[in-house]
C-alpha cells in the first residue's frame, strides 16, 4: 500500500482509497482529492511536512497525517 505521503516530488499518482473517517476524510474530499483523480506531488518539506500537491489544476497543501491516508497507485 503506498500513500501520497510515499509519492516522490515530480511524480504523478492516481488515488485509489481514502481512508479514515469523519471530518478528516470529509476535508479531503470537499478539497477535491477523490478516487481515481490524478495528483501531482509539486514539493515536499525537508522534514516531509507539509507536502505541496497539484489536485484538479489548483494547489494544496496537506499535513503528513492527511497524506498518510490517500492511498495511491
Amino acid at each position: 500500500m503506498k500513500t501520497l505521503k510515499d509519492a516522490k516530488i515530480g511524480e504523478t499518482v492516481k488515488v485509489s482509497k481514502i481512508n479514515g473517517e469523519g471530518a478528516v476524510r470529509q476535508h479531503l474530499l470537499d478539497m477535491g482529492i477523490t478516487k481515481g483523480c490524478d495528483v501531482y506531488v509539486r514539493k515536499v518539506a525537508p522534514l516531509g511536512d507539509p507536502v505541496e500537491i497539484t489536485v484538479r489544476g489548483y494547489e494544496l497543501t496537506l499535513r503528513k497525517s492527511e497524506a498518510e491516508i490517500v492511498e495511491v497507485e
